[in-house]
């Protein structure tokens, strides 16, 4: 499936930017325009079912295949965050970027947490007023990005929530990193647990953990978020 997607910049290294569940390509309006002030293209689809893009079927492989549909191959740098990390790992060697970025990413859930995670999207859907999202994330996000978030869960087709939990445990994780694969975790994470870091680090994976923020780190705190992306980059052999 080809998805609706937004651009930032016209420079000749190219940027994929993977949003997570019930958001859309909103959630990039700060490090778009960041990372086309630094020479990307940038690219940023809205998801199978959110935003702009059509509805149908929902689950991880068909957002990772609707991805390999869109996107171009060997983009300098590819981010995903959260549900966009987990389709992101399982489309990175079809779409074999130089470098992959994972926020919090949604790799591998036991079932019993699946389970309560549906319910509590479920739950979302029922909210009537901002102010319960705002109660739910906490001080911590910018009023602008809790408006963007707000608007783009009533754009998204409820159906994505048994498509991405249908029902059990489940673990997309990369078997391997493929290319300099790094994961910002929260602190703590519901996704990355330390034992699940152990277990990706083995597999080649660089994981870091972004203490004391959460599962929307590169939101409730923009600045260092960059920052870390810029170390990250700066260290890469052929930087991106």
């Amino acid at each position: 499936m080809k998805l609706r997607v937004r651009e930032w910049g016209t420079g000749t290294r190219h940027a994929l930017l993977v949003h997570g569940l019930f958001s859309d390509s909103h959630t990039w309006h700060r490090l778009g325009p960041a990372l086309a002030d630094r020479g990307y293209h940038v690219l940023a689809p809205d998801l199978r079912g959110h935003g702009e893009s059509p509805r149908g079927r929902y689950s991880p492989f068909d957002w990772a295949m609707d991805l390999v549909d869109t996107l171009p191959k060997h983009a300098d740098l590819a981010i995903g965050h959260s549900l966009g990390g987990l389709v992101l790992g399982m489309s990175a060697e079809l779409l074999a970027p130089r470098t992959a970025v994972y926020l919090d990413p949604a790799w591998r859930l036991e079932a019993a947490t699946a389970d309560e995670f549906s319910k509590i999207w479920y739950s979302w859907l029922e909210w009537t007023d901002m102010g319960e999202l705002k109660a739910r994330l906490g001080t911590s996000w910018p009023e602008i990005d809790i408006r963007l978030r707000w608007e783009s869960m009533w754009r998204a087709d409820p159906a994505v929530i048994p498509g991405l939990v249908p029902g059990g445990a489940y673990d997309y994780s990369p078997e391997r990193a493929g290319m300099p694969s790094l994961v910002l975790a929260s602190d703590p994470s519901d996704f990355i647990t330390p034992d699940h870091a152990e277990d990706l680090r083995a597999r080649g994976l660089t994981v870091d953990v972004f203490t004391g923020r959460g599962h929307s780190a590169f939101r409730e705190d923009f600045d260092e978020f960059l920052r870390r992306l810029d170390v990250w980059l700066a260290a890469l052999p052929n930087r991106p």
